[in-house]
């Protein structure tokens, strides 16, 4: 089985390549604008890299042969920073993908994974969950969230006129992992929180509110859902989030502080205020997304794949937030400690 994974030096790419070292049965295509170098090692070693830049119109061609051959496409290449280009970042998620599926048209390959999020989902309720009827037409205020519910219509189309076509959309919740600990730092937090705090392992205040509850998955777990997917003959949406859901009075349990009551519009506006001053570098939309969208009901994934998390929600958080701390990453660009924040395209 031969699998092309574009955006494979990232969180959840370097996961997957982390569990497909051992599948002696899958040759694996790394599609990167900066593939790891030659030495970089495991889990980027058994890889055949490609430099491409997907947003080009000028690699179409080139894409479309790189693809020749291939029997699954996992599609992870997704950019969130630098926020304040919005421009950029859609060249690289809309119109990128755009060219992703005329090259996946073009080369005959049968399946596409696709790193969807729960972050496409529309406003929906905390107190219950979702199945992945819920409609996928995003969160207003968060242009991350416009953006994966404008490919998930893109994708509609695409399985409307090319049925041939088996298409598999992982809704995920948020992705951790000890390693993307430095990344998440660079896109989330930046200068907005003293990380000597975590390297304690507590958080002395940490805000509640009733629309501040989110899904967690760890990105080991997460790669097995792919693998699971991949290896099945499924198609469509499958929601993928450990438990238990995290929300203000779980996160002070687990990190020794107290919480504190906050409004959403609050919220909201201070993190405006940092993101205009650049202290903190992910747009305020991230707050709407947080409290807008639903909770997830896992279950076809369970049922339909067989996938059951190895790691709950509290484990990922400890597991990145120890990441964070000590500056932990990979010898990939996406994930290098040292890397520039705001890469541009090739």
């Amino acid at each position: 089985m031969r699998i092309a994974i574009t955006g494979a030096t990232g969180n959840v790419g370097t996961a997957l390549l982390r569990r497909l070292t051992d599948e002696s049965d899958i040759e694996l295509v790394g599609i990167a604008r900066r593939p790891p170098a030659k030495d970089a090692g495991s889990p980027y070693g058994r890889v055949r890299w490609h430099a491409l830049d997907l947003g080009d119109p000028d690699n179409l061609d080139r894409l479309t042969e790189i693809l020749r051959g291939v029997d699954a496409v996992v599609h992870l290449a997704w950019q969130i920073q630098p926020s304040h280009r919005r421009v950029l970042l859609r060249r690289t998620n809309l119109t990128g993908t755009r060219h992703l599926l005329r090259a996946i048209d073009e080369a005959g390959v049968p399946t596409l994974a696709y790193a969807s999020s729960i972050g496409a989902y529309a406003q929906g309720p905390k107190d219950r969950r979702v199945t992945e009827t819920w409609p996928a037409t995003g969160i207003g205020g968060s242009g991350y969230s416009t953006d994966k519910a404008a490919v998930e219509a893109l994708l509609d189309g695409v399985e409307h006129d090319h049925p041939e076509l088996r298409i598999i959309r992982m809704r995920q919740a948020l992705v951790f992992q000890r390693e993307a600990g430095a990344q998440i730092k660079r896109y989330f937090i930046g200068r907005i929180l003293p990380v000597g705090w975590l390297r304690s392992g507590r958080l002395p205040v940490i805000p509640r509110n009733k629309r501040l509850r989110a899904q967690a998955v760890h990105a080991d777990d997460l790669a097995e859902a792919y693998v699971l997917a991949l290896r099945s003959d499924r198609n469509g949406a499958f929601n993928i989030a450990g438990e238990p859901v995290l929300d203000g009075p779980v996160l002070a349990q687990e990190l020794g502080g107290r919480t504190i009551p906050v409004p959403i519009f609050l919220l909201r506006t201070l993190a405006k205020a940092a993101w205009r001053l650049r202290l903190l570098p992910t747009e305020p939309g991230w707050i709407d997304l947080t409290a807008g969208v639903p909770l997830m009901d896992c279950s076809r994934a369970q049922q339909e794949l067989g996938w059951h998390p190895r790691h709950d929600a509290r484990e990922a958080v400890r597991d990145v937030l120890s990441g964070i701390a000590t500056g932990a990453g990979t010898s990939s660009t996406a994930l290098h400690p040292d890397r520039h924040p705001h890469p541009l395209p090739s």
